[in-house]
Formats: C-alpha cells, structure tokens, sequence
C-alpha cells in the first residue's frame, strides 16, 4: 500500500491529539475542517455542543470530505442515520472506527445492506472504557454492601440509629453477568477484595480471577447464589430482556443490582416491582433502556436506585486512548492484518 490513506474525521478530535493518527505512517493524510465540526463540551463529549448547526455550504463542504476519505474517524456526528448516505457516496470506504464501545448497535440502527456491510470493516472502541465501567460497577457493589440507602436515608433524616452489622464484599459471591473487557476487569477488582465470582459468557471458557464460568442459559440456577449481580452486556437482539421478571424472581431475596452494560438487558418494569418488594435490596444503574431517563421513570424517586446518567465509562483520558486504540489498528489495517475490536454484522457485538 504506498497511496495516501485519507481518513476523515466525522467526530470532534482534539487537536493535540491528531499527531498520534497523522504519525502512524506517512502517507496517513488526515481530512479535518474544525468549522465543520461542534465543541467539545467535556472529554468524550463526541456528540459535541448540541446547538451546533451546519450552514448549507458548509455541510456540502463536509460531505465531500466525507466522500474522499477512505476510513471514518467516527461515525459522522454519531449519527447512524448520517452513516448510510455517507457510506453511499463514497464506494471506496473501506473502514468505520465508532466511537462507541457498543458501536455495533449503531451500525446496526443505519440500515444497511448485507453488500455494504461485507465492503467495509466496522470497529468500535471496546476496551477502551473497561477501567472506568469496572470501578463504578464495584462502586455499586461495595454500596450494596454498605447499605448506601439506607445511610442516606438516615441522615437526610437527621438520625442516628442502633448500630447494624453491615455486609462484607469478601464473603459475598458476585455474578458477572458478561465476561468481555468490562467484566473481565471488574472480575479482577472484585477477586482483590475478596469475593467469589460467577460469570457468564457465550461460551464457558475460563476467565482469570472468576471463579466460575457459564453461559447465560444457567443464569436461573446462578442467580439464587449471588449477593450481587453486575451487568455488563452490550445490547442486541439477544440480550435483549435477559434480565426479566422470572429470572429476577428466582434471585436471593436482598440481591444487589449493577447495570453499566446497556439498559436494554434489563426488564425495567420487572426491576422496579423487585425494588419495590425487596428482593432487589438496592440498585446502582449507569443505563437504561430509554436515555434520557424518562422524568416519569419510577426509578428517579426510588430510595433504593442510584441514577447514573450514562456518564460512568467518561474519564478525562478517554480522547486519547481512543485515539491511541484507533492509531494501533490503522498501523494493523495498513500491513493489511487483522483490525482490533471488528464487528460482528449478523450480531452487531
């Protein structure tokens, strides 16, 4: 491969950034026009300011970048509507980076024909947000033990009760449920303060620091033996309702309830009549399957949820470590060896 390599920037990417994607190889030519793209409003802020609007020559202008490119940087303003006639005009596309770890869902939701699907390579930036998702899923867990409701309760009541006895995450048995970066770092969190780790995956291969491996199908006999469960699945067309009214029935009564999978796993309603009956003690939720959170979700007012609004993979060196995830697989794409993170088009994982 000796053409340049145009690779259109479809998302903001901060400046001091760039060089970690033009550095890769020389004939790596990169198409930006920061007027065409909205401000950044936080780190991972890829959607950027919402207010920002194209004039008619300037989306023309963006277009016709879009059209000579040959991989995107983003889905174009991660939007998957704009992804379809971006991917149309341009035959020699060859390869989407999404900014999404979930990105499968997006390319997905663009409609897309099988022949489109087969000529360009889709990837997403799994991996790149297991640290930050881990640490907010043994968040959660460690407040289920630790009975964050209830001491919430009681000091926004002033009170200061009898002393209880409260629960140790060392002596407690936590169910992963989604084995893949994510779950694999928060297994290894949770091995190093003790507890005892089921999971479940596709397929029952070991996995390091969880003590046993499944596939979903023995997620009814797992559930009555965990004090806790983490939920870090993508959404898809088979993972959507896992969590449901019979399997959140079957659980031990006071189970704990972590979500930084995708909302869609989970049977929102079923959750909020276990919350509500108590045999979900707590729950610290990061998704849903409706984002925004309706203002009329019950959730909001439950004393026993904590609503994360979408916010727990964000990390101030996100940018940069997609960035760097993006700059090792165009160095892989430009040797022609396989990419990191490929979509799978029939699941859309």
């Amino acid at each position: 491969m000796t053409d340049p390599v145009r690779v259109a920037v479809g998302t903001p990417l901060p400046r001091e950034l760039r060089p970690l994607i033009t550095g890769v190889d020389s004939r790596i030519e990169l198409l930006v026009d920061d007027e065409l793209l909205p401000q950044m409003r936080y780190p991972g802020d890829h959607d950027g300011d919402p207010a920002f609007r194209r004039s008619e020559k300037q989306q023309a202008a963006f277009d016709d970048l879009l059209t000579n490119a040959e991989v995107f940087y983003g889905i174009p303003d991660t939007r998957p509507a704009a992804l379809a006639p971006a991917l149309r005009a341009n035959p020699n596309l060859r390869w989407v980076q999404t900014m999404a770890a979930g990105g499968g869902a997006q390319v997905k939701a663009a409609g897309l024909t099988e022949d489109e699907l087969a000529r360009v390579v889709f990837t997403t930036s799994a991996g790149v947000h297991g640290g930050t998702l881990a640490e907010f899923a043994v968040f959660g867990v460690l407040a289920g033990a630790k009975d964050l409701p209830r001491l919430q309760e009681l000091q926004r009541a002033r009170t200061w009760p009898e002393r209880w006895a409260m629960k140790q995450v060392s002596e407690q048995t936590v169910l992963i449920v989604g084995l893949g970066g994510i779950g694999s770092e928060t297994a290894r969190l949770l091995k190093g303060l003790g507890a005892t780790v089921l999971g479940v995956k596709r397929t029952a291969e070991p996995v390091e620091h969880v003590d046993e491996v499944h596939t979903d199908s023995a997620l009814p006999e797992l559930i009555p033996r965990a004090d806790a469960m983490v939920i870090t699945l993508p959404g898809t067309d088979a993972t959507t309702g896992l969590i449901d009214r019979d399997l959140l029935a079957a659980a031990k009564p006071g189970i704990v309830v972590v979500n930084v999978g995708r909302g869609t796993v989970v049977d929102e309603p079923a959750l909020v009549d276990a919350l509500r009956s108590g045999r979900v003690s707590s729950a610290y939720l990061d998704v849903f399957a409706t984002e925004p959170l309706p203002a009329d979700s019950p959730l909001w007012d439950m004393p026993n949820v904590l609503v994360s609004p979408h916010t727990a993979a964000l990390s101030p060196a996100e940018d940069r470590r997609i960035a760097e995830l993006f700059a090792d697989n165009l160095r892989r794409y430009l040797d022609g060896a396989p990419l990191r993170n490929v979509v799978d088009t029939r699941d859309f994982y």
